[in-house]
């Protein structure tokens, strides 16, 4: 058989290669910690599966659903939006629901990008904003996020032609691998980009719940963000639901609509069961969510304060699961990532997986028990001062 085209355009899987690395040395390595991936540790709330259980149970939900999703759930989406954000929604025209938030983030690339077109990407950023633009067979230009910018793009350094033809934007805050956040300045300034450009806004919102020192802010709260963009929604951090693959895209009209008639022929309809769950969980009791950033941010204080004790030099993660951690100077992301699977059994994912300007750092995610990221902070010190001294 000769695959098609498209598939030899797909960038390689990143993660897949990760995980390949990892299963391979835990043969003879029990101790090892696996801080590499953005896989939820806890279980989802036991009312959410309990809701679960009592749908599938219901023999409508055996049956193919509403190809566009339930009614019930698409208005419970838009009630969240409203309780947790201040955004208004209309339920039949300015939401999509998605098998999982990752599958409209590729998706949205073949609703809008033709052969040829272009494509902004931050760098670093979500492997798989690359996949759906190399699928759709157009061109990606990358927005360099630096720390001296906060991990923000910086919108005065796109090239004016760059920013004529781009067609469609990826953003995605609170930021993956980063764990910087948006304010509110930064999403008006990308409104007026956007509306200046003609560029569709994709914001990925997988971590909106997940904030440390203050909520994170939602792009659909910025005045004019429904005209120029959309937003992209998960249950699968917010409610530990990973597994579950059910998500949801908001915001403008037309593009909610590509987004539904793509689905149309692509899919059926989420398990109804799982519908009824995922309106559970978002309108009944967040407490499980309080509890949930809670946790995080205290493993995230517990971890990057033994790390400061231990002399490495840290950044502070405001949002997000990760820890954005720099590495010596003049040690490559790679070498430091297997240095520390080798020499100490702690898997991280190096920063260049994530695109050019993520080379200098790795990724680390707080997706274990205290006691473990205790223990793994100790064996990245080790690794860290031995690399520092060559």
């Amino acid at each position: 058989m000769t695959q098609a085209e498209r598939m030899n355009r797909l960038p390689k899987q990143f993660f897949a290669t990760l995980t390949r690395k990892v299963a391979e040395l835990q043969k003879s390595a029990p101790d090892l910690i696996n801080l590499g991936q953005g896989n939820p540790d806890q279980p989802t709330p036991p009312h959410i599966v309990d809701a679960l259980c009592e749908a599938a149970r219901d023999p409508v939900n055996h049956r193919y659903g509403s190809f566009r999703g339930e009614s019930y759930l698409r208005e419970a989406i838009c009630s969240y939006y409203e309780r947790e954000f201040g955004v208004s929604l209309d339920p039949a025209r300015e939401v999509a629901i998605l098998f999982g938030g990752k599958a409209g983030l590729v998706e949205v690339s073949q609703c809008i990008l033709n052969e040829g077109d272009l494509a902004l990407v931050p760098d670093p950023g979500y492997p798989d904003y690359q996949s759906g633009v190399a699928l759709a067979g157009a061109h990606m230009e990358y927005m360099p996020l630096l720390r001296e910018n906060d991990f923000l793009p910086d919108y005065r350094s796109i090239d004016e032609e760059v920013a004529r033809r781009a067609k469609l934007m990826f953003l995605n805050y609170p930021n993956n691998p980063t764990a910087a956040v948006a304010t509110p300045d930064f999403f008006e300034e990308t409104v007026r980009f956007a509306k200046r450009s003609h560029t569709v806004v994709v914001h990925d919102f997988a971590y909106g719940a997940i904030g440390f020192s203050e909520k994170p802010v939602s792009f659909l709260a910025t005045k004019g963000a429904k005209d120029v963009g959309i937003e992209v929604y998960t249950l699968s951090k917010t409610y530990n639901m990973a597994g579950w693959r059910v998500g949801f895209a908001l915001g403008r009209e037309d593009v909610i609509e590509s987004l539904n008639l793509y689905q149309d022929h692509a899919y059926v309809s989420l398990f109804g069961a799982i519908q009824r769950a995922a309106a559970v969980a978002l309108t009944e009791s967040q407490a499980s969510v309080w509890e949930l950033v809670d946790l995080y941010r205290k493993r995230r204080d517990r971890f990057l304060q033994t790390l400061s004790d231990q002399g490495v030099p840290v950044l502070q993660s405001q949002g997000s699961f990760f820890v954005w951690l720099p590495v010596p100077e003049g040690v490559s992301s790679e070498s430091f990532t297997d240095q520390l699977l080798y020499d100490e059994h702690v898997a991280v994912a190096a920063g260049n997986g994530f695109g050019r300007y993520g080379e200098g750092y790795v990724r680390i995610g707080l997706l274990t028990d205290e006691t473990r990221l205790y223990a793994a902070a100790l064996r990245i010190a080790r690794v860290y001062h031995r690399a520092a001294r060559g």
